[in-house]
């Protein structure tokens, strides 16, 4: 049975032990922390987005895209990482969580790495914007889904253009 129970650090000690990023004890371990809530789960996630290795990064990036109740504090963290990481799924991971968190104070952050060279950065990109468009949504945002929309990769331009036809549909 996956572990449900422990200190915020020993959970993700065993969500580290999935190799797979999509694996399901590691999102089961990133369901425990979220529904935990609390300050030790924000405050752990806070510390491996600062951490050496990119797997570390990644699973402090999707536990804080969770954690709603932090958002004031997530944002700055984010926002940083999108700025200044290099790794390509780290900025994925980056975007998707600003999507999850649905806050319109990332949408520069997501705009800037729409035009990223790597297709998942900007497939990131286009899943989260159509989050973080504000309501009414904000013309910078919705341009660069635009963009999006006539990506080269047609995974992210097939995400892009849903979110624009989705948007219009409101």
């Amino acid at each position: 049975m996956p572990p449900s129970e422990g200190t915020a650090r020993d959970l993700i000690e065993a969500a580290l032990g999935d190799t797979d990023p999509d694996g399901p004890l590691r999102w089961h371990v990133i369901s425990v922390l979220c529904q935990r809530g609390d300050l030790e789960s924000f405050i752990e996630a806070r510390r491996l987005c600062a951490a050496d290795t990119v797997e570390e990064r990644m699973l402090g990036v999707d536990i804080m895209g969770m954690l709603r109740p932090f958002v004031d504090r997530t944002l700055p963290v984010l926002r940083f990482l999108a700025a200044s990481e290099d790794d390509a799924m780290v900025l994925y991971a980056v975007l998707i969580a600003f999507g999850h968190l649905g806050d319109p104070r990332s949408l520069p952050s997501v705009i800037d790495l729409a035009a990223h060279m790597d297709a998942r950065v900007r497939y990131g990109a286009a899943y989260a914007l159509q989050h973080v468009l504000g309501d009414p949504p904000d013309r910078a945002g919705l341009e660069a889904l635009r963009r999006l929309a006539a990506d080269s990769d047609a995974d992210v331009a097939g995400w892009a253009s849903l979110g624009v036809s989705l948007r219009f549909l409101r």
